[in-house]
Parts: C-alpha cells; structure tokens; sequence
C-alpha cells in the first residue's frame, strides 16, 4: 500500500526530528511492531491533523500520541461522549469525543497522560483537549477538559455536552 509507504516516512521523519520524546528508542524497534492496523490507526490520526509520535514507551508498548501544537483541527467541535450528544435538543455538535476516538481505533489522554505529554514541550497554548473524566463527575452531568496557559498545566471542567471550536481531543495508539 502506498499510502502506508508514504506514512511511515513521515513517522520516521517526525521521530527522527523529535528525539527528545523517545531518546532512548530507535526507529527499527518501533517499526518492527507496527502492523498494518496500527498504520490504518495512525493514518486516520494523521489526517485529522493529530501529528501522532512516539511519547512512551516500555518492554511491552510503545505508545504514539497527538503531538500537533494545538488540538487536531478534524476533531474539534466535539462535545464529550455520545449521552451528552444525544442530551441536546438544539444545535448538536456533529459528534463526540469518546465516539470518535472509539471509531478511530484511540483513546483519549487521561489527566496523567496529558500532564506528561506537555513535559515534551509546550502543547494547546490556543486550544484545549477532552481529556478521560472520572465516574463520578461524568454521572453528574461533567466532563474535564485540559490546556496550557502560562506556562502551566490546567484542568477544567464543563458541562459534556459543551463544545467549542477550539476544543477537541488527543488521542493515544499503545501498541
């Protein structure tokens, strides 16, 4: 497939370019355990503007996440899971974080995941991520939310059927 061809090269020229998130990783390793699924994944991450790379990695996975400077720009607009798309009566967003991360093959960043993603650098100084909100805020009507403005980490809250066009989500391919 040569979309996949043409794929890995970019993979391998982010990873190259970016050492400094996986300093201790070599390419070969990652692209002997990528499969042909995973390349479906990150593709489909690729295309909605998520830039995806290696960030972590252990004997048992290597995980690639969104590593574009803001939040992809195909998965913005989104509110936060598909009970809170289905509670709105007017002016629905076209979709779902957690739905769209769910189709694509991804998971969302949890708080952690996010908190070390922005170690790398700086990420969301515009925009803002969906990231997993616990249980217990989630079944009072909640949804949390994060970004980075003076040079600080913040999570928020809101309603999840809230969107915005400057608030989408990260996901995260282990493999």
């Amino acid at each position: 497939m040569a979309q996949h061809i043409q794929l890995l090269g970019l993979l391998e020229k982010r990873f190259h370019q970016h050492m400094h998130r996986h300093p201790q990783l070599d390419w070969s390793e990652v692209a002997d355990r990528l499969k042909e699924s995973h390349l479906d994944i990150l593709q489909e991450m690729e295309q909605s503007g998520g830039e995806p790379d290696v960030v972590g990695f252990s004997p048992d996975s290597i995980c690639f996440v969104d590593c574009a400077t803001e939040s992809p720009k195909g998965r913005r607009s989104l509110c936060y899971d598909q009970e809170a798309r289905e509670s709105r009566k007017d002016h629905s967003p076209k979709g779902s974080a957690q739905e769209m991360a769910a189709t694509m093959g991804v998971k969302l960043l949890t708080e952690a995941e996010y908190r070390a993603l922005q170690t790398f650098e700086p990420f969301d100084l515009k925009t803002s991520s969906w990231v997993v909100t616990p249980p217990e805020i989630r079944s009072l009507g909640g949804a949390l939310f994060c970004d980075r403005r003076y040079d600080t980490v913040f999570v928020y809250h809101n309603g999840a059927q809230s969107y915005y066009a400057a608030r989408g989500f990260r996901g995260v391919l282990q493999i």
